[in-house]
């Protein structure tokens, strides 16, 4: 007989809880000490922040690091920087957090959505070459995930046309592309250290850079269009403040020395569900290969077919192995380009042309991930131990049978 399901009333298959953010003593101490000293901010205060910073960019093997308030102001700065004017154009993933995409819109610049790799649910490098005008002026690949995107193709055709490239690396902590750090390929890195993240503060962002430029910029930019070694009164760029606080420099600092031990947990237990799930009917876990040397898994996700579990719709089966204790979710309900903000054109006071029209946008594999196949298991359970890999992929099974009766 079938076991009951625990939507339906019966045990969970996990009935553990996994804990995210993980900290110690250390984290509380740091902050403690910054607390009791009363310096605070940012730049006057201590400098907690460029220890940081200095800390993050020899992690990722970058030259330089500036933190700022949020991952989405990261991808900001790093945009202006990279000199885009209005009505430019920036090639983006559709299947991504809005911020990839609205983060143009506030530079005035039009976000041209080109569709995914269905291996890997990243930008498909094909499609970023067959979306290039004479309008383009960068590529935004976003390491959905932390699964690296084919960055040698994606940086080949950057510099076939001329483009900058931004690396959304909001879910790529510590993640590797042939043995180098995501962040570190492209002309800028920009990350995400918001509470669900790999690294976190709760909130915060960093960008990194080898480009001495570029770097100049964005540092302005961040710190209310100062210079390095100007006066604190004058202002040569159209900045804001974007600055941290010491508090979440000092948790970042305990939280970074975690982080690749955590990566390669997270990496193994990858690898050991890709094993587990091949062997189920139904599902396909999503392509990596030799040239993903470290995945930090920031989300899990395998294709779900329903002509296996009963005709079960994905959100339905979502909820179920929710429901059986695995922390999962069905993923994004529909593309970026179906937001209202694209839908409706509500651009405000933003410089879009008129002429853009996303109404007409259609990225069918992209569509089809979102109202179909992916399903997503979240980071912290994959910080995990083998047994949960197996109790996963054993709940999955349980509602299989219970939907094949």
């Amino acid at each position: 007989m079938n076991e009951k399901l625990a939507i339906h009333g019966g045990p969970k298959s996990i009935d553990k809880n996994f804990n995210w953010p993980i900290y110690d003593e250390a984290e509380v101490n740091a902050v403690a000490e910054i607390v009791a000293s009363g310096k605070w901010g940012n730049p006057d205060c201590g400098d907690a922040i460029a220890r940081f910073e200095a800390e993050f960019a020899a992690y990722c093997g970058s030259k330089y690091a500036i933190t700022c308030v949020n991952g989405s102001v990261s991808l900001r700065l790093a945009l202006i920087a990279c000199g885009v004017k209005p009505g430019d154009e920036v090639i983006v993933p559709p299947y991504t957090f809005i911020t990839t995409a609205s983060s143009v819109i506030e530079c005035n610049c039009v976000p041209v959505f080109v569709d995914i790799d269905p291996d890997t649910y990243n930008i498909s490098p094909a499609a970023i070459e067959a979306a290039i005008t004479p309008r383009t002026k960068v590529i935004i690949p976003v390491h959905f995930g932390g699964l690296a995107c084919d960055m040698d193709a994606i940086m080949s055709i950057a510099k076939k046309y001329n483009q900058k490239v931004i690396e959304d690396a909001a879910h790529a902590h510590g993640a590797e592309y042939k043995g180098k750090k995501l962040g570190s390929i492209g002309h800028v890195g920009s990350f995400s250290f918001q509470s669900s993240k790999n690294l976190t503060s709760g909130e915060g962002g960093i960008v990194i850079t080898d480009d001495d430029e570029l770097y100049a910029m964005m540092h302005s930019l961040r710190n209310v269009g100062r210079i390095e070694g100007g006066a604190w009164y004058d202002h040569y760029n159209p900045g804001c403040n974007y600055r941290i606080t010491q508090m979440q420099a000092v948790l970042l600092s305990e939280q970074l020395k975690k982080l690749e031990a955590q990566t390669r947990t997270r990496n193994e237990n990858g690898l050991c569900l890709n094993t587990l799930l091949e062997n189920i009917a139904g599902i396909e876990p999503l392509k990596r290969d030799e040239t993903i040397t470290l995945h930090c898994y920031h989300i899990y996700i395998f294709k779900y077919d329903p002509t296996y579990f009963g005709g079960l719709p994905k959100a339905d089966f979502a909820e179920m192995l929710a429901a059986e204790g695995v922390p999962s979710f069905k993923g994004y309900p529909h593309p970026l380009y179906k937001q209202p903000l694209f839908q409706n054109k509500n651009f405000m006071c933003y410089a879009i042309p008129d002429h853009v029209d996303y109404t007409t946008v259609h990225c069918p594999e992209a569509e089809k991930a979102c109202s179909s196949d992916a399903v997503w298991i979240l980071q912290h359970a994959m910080l995990g131990d083998k047994t949960d890999m197996e109790a996963f992929a054993n709940a999955i099974l349980k509602i299989q049978s219970a939907m094949n009766v």
